[in-house]
């Protein structure tokens, strides 16, 4: 299987300035409803099965979550915040990120109305 690195790196493009977006309005759902919609943009762009889907959607949820927790440890230490905390709670929401961007993928591809 070869990765369509063009798919996923337009989905982490949107997964970011989504999750920037939406995470004004709400700093937990926010973020994850961007990774969502990330992934099923990525899911529908490749041209493969359900399965392809998931995993380009979780990749791109990956380099997305990476994005987000450095932009997060960053924010979070100009308040003052402690690292050790918010570094822990971003890396369970990375995890977090992955997982919903491969359940993205299998919608974007299920969408597109191919099968397993």
């Amino acid at each position: 299987m070869m990765l369509n690195w063009w798919a996923i790196i337009i989905g982490a493009i949107i997964a970011v300035v989504l999750a920037i977006i939406f995470g004004l309005v709400s700093f937990i759902y926010g973020p994850m409803l961007a990774v969502l919609i990330a992934g099923i943009v990525v899911g529908y762009m490749v041209d493969s099965d359900i399965g392809t889907g998931a995993i380009h959607g979780g990749i791109a949820g990956l380099i997305g979550g990476i994005i987000a927790l450095i932009l997060g440890l960053l924010i979070g230490s100009s308040f003052g915040l402690a690292g050790t905390i918010i570094g822990a709670a971003l890396i369970i929401a990375w995890i977090v990120d992955i997982i919903i961007g491969a359940i993205g993928g299998i919608i974007g591809s299920a969408i597109t109305g191919r099968r397993v």
